[in-house]
């Protein structure tokens, strides 16, 4: 652990259009609302127009359209200026090569293939020949519309190099001298010879087990840590590298006093190797602090529901299994390839089908010692009983799998975490639609909800071994906004209501495809009013994503302008409108109940708590891009002036309930680090003590109601009181001070569903 964590980070998503010196700017607005870091989308160079960074396309130079050096001088001044510190994000696993004259090591490869300095960056199998480019349109003719220009070869706005000495002749001659190769975009998935980013082309491994690559790609972070003006390190997607563990203990060496966290997807119940790093990204804890707000006894209705609107009985096993081997066969059928190669002594189809129902049956990610073997071996089990006529090639592959120093075994491990996150993420996460507030990056939509002694010994666990992990609620990469999985998981309180609401609908206005309608409304309700065109736009994607009804590579006309027909329904149909508003309207309030206690709960818990930018507010973001829209600072800036002016808004005040949660527990938690070192839960005693979740961190006592129509329905909190102790205590959002023992629920909750209790000088600090 690094000698001072951060008390807590703020999310940007810095990109062209809001760079770092419009980051800079914002830094005072930061500062008040009490983080102790900011943290950052990747900084480096990546591809023109680039909207995440993810696709880093020169690790020597900060991204130009983000201002450059210049800019990062200028926000590390403004950071110092207001005692701020600053995480940054890295990508080891892969580079943008989509656009090749931006990327100089690609560019050099092209040209120079296997001679290129830079030849051994990239994860390519130069056995199979030239290096694929799939550029092209699905037509035979296409390669008739190359050009030769500049010294370069041309295809529209495509451009590639040409090796010294093969330019003579037509485009079509130039073109097959290359060490490259330009096909079909259909053929990627099929016959690249490099690996990718999951199934992206234009993303391209990066081997950075090399040393020598390592330390090229990480030269310019590292040197910045090593100065002094990076504090933190987050690392994408480690499950794509071929060593993880190897990686990060070189990374760690390197930087032994950054706070380090990976995005680590672990599965439900699984656990974070013993890596030398600081902890996850959070998607555990989102998954765990969710859960504790959807009704667990509302699983059957679900269930029953969506097997009536389906017309079908299909298992989250079996749908994942389906859906995890079509991503091993068809999108990473290049990597399959290559694997299968590996394995000379199984017939190549009898290889390539033994690896991919591997694949689809590990249940995880990929296996990490201790627990690797165990995995594996479930692996076997589960593809033998689905394909006993594969015994034979099974028992072959997994003998080669054990082995920790074989290439196969090596390899392996690189395409099961890509099948999991293409097969349940991008693809099982839309079809599988019970209930859709669960399916979530980390979440389990199979295990419906988390009581209370759950979460408690997760947290306490965390305490002990990862105090310094993250914790979030929503991020760049989550499915639906942290807020809109709030306000559905009122429905779980509501299961008969919204069979019947939604029954209803789909009669009225059907679709071919009933799971993804059910998906549709869910998303609906969950974040009206929602503008028509982001609403549109959500749904193609995520119908595309499902690939059942229409897909990316072979979009359904018929099926698609069926989906738009009734999301326009949603805006023009008068009494559809208003029963989408009503239903909508009537939830919310207990929705804003759920979003500030799973607030609450995720800013306290232990760990060191991210906000993501704009989420301090009620937020009803979708998935990426949605998730990544402009926000309004002058706005926040505003209301949390007057909050600090006195002011305690109602809970339905645009957000400003949501704010002063925010930025009463991170100013505790900046200024009074000492108060959350230790995890106690504090039992409700009475008869609707499952309604509360309360927890002590060692001076500080978080207090925050679940399932609030439940609540309601008894009667609200009728004689339940929460135990204090024996010391006086101020709740930060109302200002009543608690002279200990016993106080009832009532009283404690009685303006604010969410309570935060701490010493009262300490409160009165973190108020003003």
């Amino acid at each position: 652990m690094p000698a001072t964590p951060p008390k807590a980070t703020y999310r940007v998503q810095v990109r062209p259009g809001f760079d770092l010196d419009a980051t800079a700017a914002i830094l005072d607005y930061l500062h008040d609302l009490g983080v102790s870091h900011l943290y950052t989308a990747p900084l480096l160079a990546a591809t023109p127009g680039s909207q995440h960074g993810y696709d880093v396309v020169d690790h020597r130079v900060v991204n130009p359209e983000l201002g450059g050096e210049a800019a990062r001088q200028r926000l590390l001044r403004a950071l110092r200026d207001k005692q701020l510190g600053l995480v940054v994000d890295i990508v080891p696993n892969h580079a943008g090569v989509a656009v090749p004259p931006a990327n100089p090591a690609w560019w050099d490869v092209l040209r120079r293939g296997r001679d290129s300095s830079y030849a051994s960056w990239f994860d390519i199998d130069w056995d199979r020949g030239r290096l694929l480019l799939p550029v092209l349109a699905d037509d035979p003719a296409a390669l008739d519309d190359l050009k030769v220009v500049d010294g370069e070869l041309r295809y529209h706005e495509h451009r590639f190099p040409i090796a010294d000495g093969t330019g003579d002749g037509s485009a079509r001659e130039v073109h097959d001298r290359q060490h490259y190769e330009l096909v079909s975009w259909r053929r990627g998935d099929a016959e690249l010879t490099y690996r990718r980013f999951f199934a992206i082309a234009g993303l391209a491994g990066l081997r950075v087990e090399d040393p020598a690559v390592f330390a090229a790609v990480h030269e310019l972070i590292l040197r910045w840590a090593a100065d002094g003006e990076v504090d933190g390190i987050r690392v994408d997607h480690p499950d794509g590298l071929r060593d993880p563990a190897g990686y990060l203990a070189r990374l760690r060496e390197a930087a032994p006093d950054a706070w380090l966290v990976v995005e680590k997807i672990l599965e439900y119940g699984e656990e974070l190797p013993d890596w030398p790093v600081d902890g996850t990204t959070g998607y555990d804890a989102l998954a765990m602090v969710g859960g504790l707000f959807i009704d667990i006894d509302a699983e059957g209705d679900f269930t029953a529901l969506d097997n009536r609107l389906t017309g079908q009985r299909t298992s989250w096993e079996d749908l994942t299994h389906t859906t995890k081997l079509a991503a091993a066969t068809q999108l990473l059928s290049a990597e399959l390839t290559r694997l299968a190669a590996l394995a000379p002594e199984v017939p190549t189809e009898q290889a390539r089908a033994a690896l991919a129902e591997l694949a689809a049956a590990f249940d995880v990610y990929r296996g990490y010692p201790p627990h690797g073997a165990r995995h594996l071996a479930a692996a076997r089990s589960e593809a033998g009983r689905r394909r006993p006529d594969l015994t034979g090639a099974l028992d072959a592959i997994t003998r080669r799998l054990r082995d920790p120093d074989d290439e196969l075994g090596m390899r392996f491990p690189q395409l099961t975490g890509a099948v999991m996150a293409k097969g349940v993420e991008d693809t099982a996460f839309y079809r599988w639609t019970r209930f859709v507030a669960l399916n979530e990056v980390g979440g389990s939509p199979a295990h419906f909800g988390v009581p209370p002694a759950e979460f408690h010994r997760f947290a306490g666990a965390r305490q002990v071994r990862w105090p310094a992990s993250q914790t979030t609620l929503s991020t760049h990469d989550t499915k639906r906004g942290e807020d809109v999985r709030a306000r559905l998981a009122v429905l779980s309180e509501l299961p008969g209501r919204w069979a019947e609401q939604v029954t209803t609908w789909m009669e009225y206005a059907p679709l071919p495809d009933p799971a993804f309608a059910h998906l549709l409304w869910q998303t609906a309700v969950g974040a009206w009013p929602i503008e028509r065109e982001r609403l549109h736009a959500y749904a193609e994607k995520a119908a595309r994503e499902a690939a059942a009804s229409t897909s990316w590579a072979d979009p359904d006309p018929g099926f698609e302008q069926a989906m738009h027909a009734v999301i326009d329904r949603m805006y023009d149909d008068p009494s559809l409108h208003d029963e989408l508003t009503e239903l909508a309207a009537a939830i919310t309030p207990a929705g804003w109940c759920n979003s500030l206690g799973q607030k609450l709960i995720q800013l306290t818990m232990p760990g060191v708590p991210d906000t993501y930018q704009g989420t301090e507010l009620w937020d009803n973001s979708l998935v990426d891009p949605d998730n990544r829209r402009p926000v309004d600072f002058d706005v926040r800036r505003e209301m949390l002036a007057r909050l600090d002016d006195g002011w305690r808004p109602p809970v339905d005040t645009d957000g400003a309930a949501k704010l002063l949660v925010v930025s009463r527990t991170l100013r505790l938690r900046r200024a009074h680090p000492e108060l959350f070192t230790t995890y106690r839960p504090v039992p409700a005693h009475g008869p609707v003590g499952r309604h509360v979740v309360a927890f002590d961190r060692g001076g500080v006592i978080a207090v925050a109601t679940r399932l609030p129509l439940g609540l309601a329905r008894a009667g609200g909190w009728c004689d339940t009181a929460l135990s204090l102790g024996v010391h006086e205590v101020k709740d930060l959002f109302t200002g009543r001070v608690y002279s200990g023992g016993e106080v009832p629920l009532d009283n404690l909750l009685a303006d604010y569903p969410v309570a935060l209790l701490a010493p009262p000088t300490a409160a009165e600090e973190a108020s003003s």
